[in-house]
């Protein structure tokens, strides 16, 4: 029988802040999450729109705009219409926003990182402190709300 406290993936890019700062509040938890790098992996069509129904955003609020093709894309353009979004999505996966992460408990787009701990079906642990130094766990495993 799989536990479904394990049951969490995340769509993850080592290279971004948020995407590292959401994995470890995830590990926190006491939880190896599956880990999906989108960027070497990326999720076809029906996985990406499975997605996107499950984070309940439209494409493009989904889709990243910096430091990516968007602009040379013209992205914004309001013409585009949900499915040709997508389909940029499916060729150009660095125009996903991330981190995606998916539990027993919903799905979501989780910027910012903190964003996970609503996610999550196991405590933190212990303390947590983002890489920018911002503490968001006490010692107790409790959020931190500003």
């Amino acid at each position: 029988m799989t536990d479904t406290r394990t049951a969490i993936t995340i769509y993850h890019n080592p290279a971004c802040g948020t995407s590292r700062n959401t994995l470890e509040m995830i590990r926190n938890s006491g939880v190896e999450p599956v880990i999906i790098e989108y960027l070497k992996t990326p999720p076809g069509r029906d996985e990406l729109v499975a997605l996107i129904a499950a984070i309940g955003l439209s494409p493009r609020e989904l889709l990243r705009s910096k430091g990516t093709l968007h602009d040379e894309l013209q992205l914004d353009r309001p013409e585009w219409s949900d499915d040709q979004l997508i389909d940029f999505m499916v060729a150009h996966p660095i125009l996903m926003n991330r981190p995606i992460v998916v539990t027993p408990l919903g799905a979501r787009l989780c910027r910012p990182s903190e964003r996970v701990l609503d996610l999550l079906p196991s405590a933190q642990q212990r303390a947590f402190t983002k890489e920018d130094g911002e503490a968001v766990v006490d010692e107790r495993g409790q959020r931190i709300v500003r």
